[in-house]
């Protein structure tokens, strides 16, 4: 049988050698992750920031993805937390890390682990990855329900007509009123102006961040800009 077999012209393109140094190498699966992002349909001003926000956190690390560890993780976090860094800028930047290493375990794993020896796994875990609030347990107590914060609200009220110095009970009453019909955050509460406050046409509150958002119905979304009508 063997002197039936014959060689033949093979048909199949040739596959191109992997780059062997890893900064090119990484160089080059940061370009095809970037594409991967177009391909899903971001547009172009979201890839740059992505990119721009992955670039800051390799850097950050100085070795390549796939020679990062836990340790690394902890000590390039903790120096974040150390320098001020909010804790939501802190988590973007895992998340980057995380969707590029994500990349590389999909599509580059087998090419990592011939070439550089390294069988990837991720280093962030439950102990030094950045969660969200909504990432949080349910609380155990519910929140108010309507009826129970109208006799809240009621509760402020009285205060204001009885108070000897209307000035804190009126007070009191206008902060807890903005923060439950705005729905804004402590912090977005507390950098709170004057300016940021409009009576007129609808009645809202300015993000505090700068940008301009449409009003919003009460009751819907979180965050900087909602409108309320009608309360007293």
């Amino acid at each position: 049988m063997r002197g039936d077999l014959r060689v033949v012209q093979g048909g199949a393109a040739p596959v191109p050698p992997v780059v062997a140094d890893p900064g090119r190498f990484q160089e080059d699966c940061a370009q095809a992750y970037a594409a991967s992002w177009v391909a899903r349909g971001f547009s172009q001003v979201t890839v740059d920031s992505a990119t721009s926000r992955l670039e800051r956190v390799l850097a950050t690390f100085g070795k390549p993805a796939w020679e990062v560890t836990r340790e690394d993780v902890d000590q390039v976090v903790g120096s974040w937390a150390a320098a001020g860094i909010a804790a939501s800028t802190r988590r973007t930047y895992l998340q980057a890390f995380k969707g590029f290493h994500e990349f590389l375990t999909a599509r580059k794993a087998s090419e990592i682990e011939a070439v550089f020896g390294v069988r990837l796994e991720s280093p962030l875990d439950e102990f030094n990855a950045a969660r969200h609030v909504a990432c949080e347990p349910a609380p155990a107590t519910a929140p108010p329900s309507p009826e129970r914060l109208a006799e809240f609200f009621e509760f402020l009220r009285g205060r204001v007509a009885t108070a000897r110095k209307f000035g804190p009970a009126g007070r009191d009453y206008a902060l807890y009123r903005t923060l439950y019909h705005a729905g804004l955050r402590a912090e977005e509460a507390a950098s709170l102006e004057l300016g940021d406050l409009h009576f007129g046409g609808g009645r809202s509150v300015r993000s505090t961040s700068g940008s301009a958002r449409a009003p919003r119905p009460p009751g819907r979304g979180r965050g900087g800009c909602r409108c309320w009508t009608g309360w007293t």
